[in-house]
């Protein structure tokens, strides 16, 4: 059973930073491509970056320059440094496969105030 648990968010006013984790358990994601996802409040969930197997990075326009994803395989985890953080980056931020392959965790709530 491949578990993905999501943990570092918090509440940060403009400009602030956080970083979170990914820890999987259960399976190993080394081979896979990871994402970053986040959701407000009644909007669909959207990809914010991803980083493939061989440590490629990929972002979305309104977070780059900002956020930088990485992946430490030996402990099975992935990240999101967050900078320069603004009030449209709240929502859940959650993690899985670019493709959503594994179940979705609780995911990491993420507030930024004005």
């Amino acid at each position: 059973q491949v578990q993905l648990v999501e943990s570092g968010g918090g509440s940060v006013q403009t400009g602030g930073s956080l970083r979170l984790s990914c820890a999987a358990s259960g399976r190993d994601i080394s081979g896979n491509p990871m994402a970053w996802y986040r959701q407000a409040p009644g909007k669909q969930r959207e990809l914010v970056a991803f980083i493939t197997a061989g440590g490629t990075t990929t972002y979305v326009n309104s977070v780059k320059g900002r956020f930088a994803i990485a992946r430490d395989n030996p402990v099975n985890t992935v990240y999101l440094q967050m900078n320069s953080l603004k009030p449209e980056d709240t929502a859940v931020y959650y993690c899985n496969t670019v493709f959503s392959a594994l179940p979705w965790g609780q995911g990491t709530q993420v507030t930024v105030s004005p």
